[in-house]
């Protein structure tokens, strides 16, 4: 299982499925993340957090710990 935090800088990757529950899932599903979209990573800040991706033609800053529960292939 890769997670979007593990995609390197400049690559794509397709996300498979969501984890977390309740309100942190529909938050994250809220921003355009959804299964079958595809992501594109931008800029991973120095200390790693956030991490910013282009999804549905969107830039789009993502905490750490959210960026692990997006499993991609």
């Amino acid at each position: 299982m890769k997670t979007l935090k593990e995609v390197k800088v400049g690559e794509s990757a397709k996300v498979v499925k969501l984890h977390g529950e309740g309100a942190v899932k529909r938050r994250i599903m809220d921003m355009g993340v959804t299964r079958g979209t595809e992501v594109y990573v931008r800029k991973v800040a120095p200390l790693g957090d956030p991490v910013e991706v282009t999804v549905r033609g969107y830039e789009l800053s993502i905490r750490k710990a959210d960026a692990e529960m997006i499993e991609v292939e």
